[in-house]
């Protein structure tokens, strides 16, 4: 069982990449990782440490400077194309990982991989934590900013599917992101998109306003990528603007800082309750093979559980699950995606 790693993709590529690579093998005895890029640079961060650890060379690097399309047709030596090609070629390699160019994943993700059959498109799924100890999926968060109902109905069985496997959840609560939690509120899109997603075979709870997506109460909430994009962007953004405020706060008064020493075990297990890269990245939902993207500023901790977080996915069938469910929904809803 081998996971294709894009060791040069990401900000702090190739050490903390290649770094992860070792903490997950360590963490499972029966997996290799093939690391994809510079394979003089490689070793000397490796210096010895092979066992289990593969390595194909690639002279270049897609950036986020390159247009994706246009990288993934031309640059065919970068360390995401080769790492893409080998997973494609290679039935041993389960998935893939990388911290690279969202873009570029994304196109060679479909252009290389290619989608599920009977999935109108590919989705990203990111899981942040909520007030109640648990995780919420945003699908999608930024892969297909212009959507159709055909296009959230997947987002909704794949995201169902990917959440029962990661937090063993039977039947996960699935709603739609809205401006309001009534039936006829919303855009024309989630209008047309509600009395469908009451047909599928996902446990199916409604609207959801922004104001509940850390609520707890829902698991999975579809929505375009555009809103899904910004949704999850405002969250991170809003998270950290608190942080620093209250670090501020603790810093300008000296009692505050003496009850912040007592505070300090308390402050350090919040932050491991809201750490949203416990999981790993953001698996590319959709395509035959799976596809994990990692945040571009991630250490050798996320590298380390995106790996295993391939291996979960992989153990557990998702792709024959998410299949298993679009055969259910055509038998019962027939939707126009022109």
């Amino acid at each position: 069982m081998k996971v294709v790693v894009d060791a040069f993709g990401g900000d702090n590529a190739p050490l903390e990449v290649v770094e992860g690579a070792i903490l997950a093998i360590k963490e499972n005895k029966d997996l290799t990782v093939v690391l994809c890029g510079d394979e003089n640079k490689i070793n000397e961060i490796l210096n010895g440490r092979k066992e289990r650890i593969e390595i194909v060379h690639a002279s270049e690097v897609i950036t986020n400077d390159d247009a994706p399309t246009v990288a993934i047709r031309q640059k065919k030596d970068s360390s995401l194309v080769k790492a893409f090609d080998l997973l494609k070629e290679d039935e041993s390699v389960i998935g893939l990982v990388s911290a690279g160019s969202t873009g570029a994943i994304l196109s060679g993700a479909i252009m290389k991989i290619g989608r599920i059959k009977g999935i109108s498109r590919p989705a990203l799924a990111p899981i942040l934590p909520t007030k109640k100890g648990t995780d919420v999926i945003i699908i999608d968060s930024g892969a297909n900013v212009d959507c159709k109902p055909i296009n959230l109905l997947h987002f909704a069985i794949m995201g169902s599917a990917y959440y029962s496997i990661v937090e063993n959840v039977e039947s996960p609560k699935v709603a739609l992101l809205n401006n309001g939690s009534e039936e006829h509120k919303g855009n024309e899109l989630v209008k047309e998109t509600y009395p469908l997603m009451k047909k599928l075979p996902v446990n199916f709870v409604g609207n959801c306003e922004g104001k509940e997506v850390m609520s707890g109460d829902i698991d999975v909430i579809v929505t375009d990528g555009f809103a899904g994009n910004v949704l999850l962007k405002g969250v991170e953004g809003t998270a950290s603007a608190i942080l620093s405020v209250l670090k501020k706060e603790i810093k300008s008064r000296p009692m505050s800082m003496i009850g912040a020493l007592f505070m300090k075990k308390t402050f350090k297990a919040l932050k491991v309750k809201l750490d949203a890269n416990k999981h790993g990245g953001a698996p590319f939902l959709g395509c035959k093979k799976l596809v994990v993207k990692n945040h571009g500023s991630c250490g050798r901790d996320n590298i380390c559980a995106s790996i295993m977080q391939v291996v979960k996915l992989y153990e557990n069938n998702l792709i024959e699950k998410i299949e298993n469910k679009l055969s259910e929904m055509t038998e019962k809803i027939e939707v126009n995606d022109d």
